[in-house]
């Protein structure tokens, strides 16, 4: 199993580190990347290129597996993420794939790597991820799949001479389930007419399969797949909707999964699959479970408590339960776990928020840890970086609202950046920001990333406080926080931007209507201008996954609705400055949608600076393009916040 969050982004304004480009002296002007187009964005200044240039050069580490005594690991050498190998603590990184495009990444036989794993990329952000079997001691691949459809979730049968994986190979928007060897022979294992699908884990004997149906967030069914006769067995969620994560065979004739079946929130429990029995293995904490991992012997698990945006890593030695003494690692956010191949030992990648992700090794029978990566922050010092502290604030509803706040070390009143997170089934959590930290120490800024309702993390009530007919409730809390800003003597409430990437972008165009008045300035990437617009237009396979959460835009009073709250048809409203930044190739969603606000705000006069990337997708993944967005953003907001 992966974390979730091993995905490109880490929460989607994460990854928009700053810096500088090829700019010669002060006075020159920053180059445009060839792929990119702007409009309307004024000629960057060198000088500030200069100024932000330790920002860029930050970069972190993330864990993928072993391979013997090595650890291989993804992290960013020249302009895209590429695999390396580690050989020992602090040890050198070896490259080991060269990819014009970020590597997606890296899926392992569970007993570690010997000489070949399966690699995935995509081109241009486009998200069709492509599979492709690489040897690690030659470094040559050999693609597996057909080059053109979507292939995901891959897992290597207990015989390591096969895979299965997902795939939206037969007509672009049904999620089938496949089986194929190593020498190329396919075999379909599963068709489904509905639903997003996942291969979640293999039996010992090679014989089942797990399978998942995520209906929501709110909802999964986990079924068995009999490879044989294809007969597929519900275990899991069939009698009654509920939230289900992680999911993972225990060797012994059970399952270990993550669920909120008793609750608010997700708790780790063990399944008989022959009694049926259910048995709680973690203690009733009001946090989710976030994720767990087993160790290949399936002697060991760990799991890890996502407690107020902060990781809680526990490992419990099986079958007993009885936890295992761990060393102390540094307060963080984990991104990845994978134990080495005897079980003895976990690597972990951990987040915080004044370093980037690094991996660190757990030796679980000497109870030592030791760290692995220390990845370049570009002459930045954690000590002197800007560290976030969580606040609560009431919304209009009496509801109370969580948020981070990083504040400058100068003197106040400062100007303010709201940092909203996508999803929207979401959470920010206290994760490094080369944006964020620039904006505190280059500009002098507060910024608040709020979890507003319907993020993740604080119970599935909260979760659902804004599904349907409740969505511009959200926005409000946006207006509570600024009633929160104008009573703080250290914040300049003139002086507020918003700021949002994807489902966040939307949140930032519907403040622009509601809030515009209060409003200095606004940043969207890759944001949501009209739902219907938007729902007819991502990609099929997309659909009805996004139509549980904002309703089906083919209902007509729902139409009606979504079209009513749609930012789009509501331009007249809208006064504020907006920056927008876009990837071509977004299969979320989709550029029509910052087209269509663009061309709308420029018509009625509100000024716009547009970055369209013609080599990305769902936001920006390769440095030359976030260097040049992220001088972009730090311009605007500099000129609207009016910051010398």
């Amino acid at each position: 199993m992966k974390l979730i969050g091993l995905i490109v982004s880490l929460g989607w304004l994460a990854g928009h580190a700053v810096g500088a480009a090829a700019a010669g002296s002060p006075l020159e002007a920053v180059s445009v990347p060839v792929n990119i187009q702007t409009y309307n964005v004024p000629a960057l200044s060198g000088q500030i290129a200069d100024r932000l240039g330790r920002y860029t050069e930050t970069r972190s580490a993330t864990v993928v597996g072993w391979q013997e005594e090595s650890l291989l690991i993804m992290t960013r050498f020249g302009d895209a993420r590429q695999l390396h190998r580690v050989a020992r603590p602090l040890g050198y990184r070896e490259q080991l794939t060269f990819l014009r495009e970020p590597l997606g990444g890296a899926s392992l036989p569970r007993r570690g790597a010997r000489d070949q794993i399966i690699l995935n990329w995509d081109i241009g952000g486009s998200e069709f991820d492509q599979l492709f079997l690489f040897d690690l001691n030659t470094g040559q691949s050999r693609r597996l799949s057909d080059g053109q459809s979507l292939y995901r979730a891959v897992l290597w049968a207990p015989d390591e001479q096969s895979i299965v994986y997902v795939t939206t190979q037969r007509n672009g928007r049904n999620w089938d389930i496949h089986h194929q060897t190593l020498a190329g022979k396919v075999t379909s294992l599963l068709q489904t007419d509905a639903g997003y699908w996942l291969p979640i884990d293999w039996s010992s004997d090679g014989k089942r399969l797990l399978v998942k149906n995520r209906v929501s967030i709110a909802q999964s069914i986990i079924y068995e797949l009999d490879i044989q006769t294809r007969e597929l067995t519900p275990v899991l969620g069939a009698d009654e909707p509920v939230a289900i994560q992680d999911v993972a065979y225990d060797g012994a004739g059970g399952i270990f999964y993550t669920a909120d079946q008793e609750g608010e929130f997700l708790g780790l429990y063990r399944k008989s699959l022959v009694t049926n029995a259910v048995t709680r293995v973690t203690p009733e904490v009001n946090w989710n479970v976030e994720h767990f991992e087993l160790s290949p012997d399936r002697q060991r698990l760990m799991y890890a408590v996502n407690a107020d945006g902060l990781s809680k890593i526990v490992v419990l030695a099986l079958p007993g339960g009885t936890p295992i003494e761990l060393p102390a690692l540094p307060p963080g956010i984990l991104r990845s776990a994978v134990f080495a191949p005897d079980g003895a030992r976990l690597a972990v990648t951990l987040n915080r928020a004044n370093a980037p992700s690094d991996v660190y090794v757990l030796d679980l029978m000497r109870g030592q840890v030791e760290r692995w990566t220390q990845s370049e922050m570009g002459g930045l010092s954690p000590q002197t970086l800007a560290t976030p502290q969580l606040f609560r604030y009431e919304s209009f509803d009496a509801m109370a609202i969580p948020a981070f706040i990083y504040r400058p070390q100068t003197p106040g009143p400062h100007p303010v950046v709201i940092s909203i997170h996508g999803g929207p089934e979401s959470q920010y959590r206290p994760y490094f920001s080369s944006t964020i930290q620039s904006y505190v120490r280059e500009m002098n800024v507060a910024v608040i990333a709020p979890n507003v309702r319907g993020s993740n993390g604080y119970g599935k009530s909260f979760l659902q406080k804004d599904n349907g007919r409740l969505r511009e409730d959200s926005v409000k809390d946006i207006g509570a926080l600024l009633d929160w800003i104008e009573l703080q003597d250290d914040l300049d409430s003139s002086r507020v931007a918003v700021m949002g990437g994807s489902y966040g972008g939307y949140m930032v165009l519907a403040s622009m209507v509601w809030y515009g008045d209060r409003l200095a300035a606004a940043v969207d990437s890759v944001g949501i201008s009209n739902f219907v617009t938007f729902l007819e237009n991502t990609q099929a396979y997309r659909q009805d996954m996004r139509r549980v959460e904002y309703g089906d835009e083919r209902d007509p009073q729902m139409r009606s609705f979504l079209e009513q709250i749609s930012p789009l048809n509501h331009v007249d409203q809208i006064q504020t400055p907006l920056y927008i930044s876009q990837g071509a190739n977004d299969p979320r969603v989709p550029a029509s949608e910052s087209e269509q606000i663009r061309k709308a705000l420029e018509a009625s006069g509100v000024p716009v600076w547009y970055v369209l990337a013609q080599d990305e997708g769902h936001g920006f993944a390769k440095k030359g393009n976030r260097v040049y967005d992220s001088i972009g953003r730090f311009t605007f907001l500099q000129q609207y916040l009016k910051q010398e």
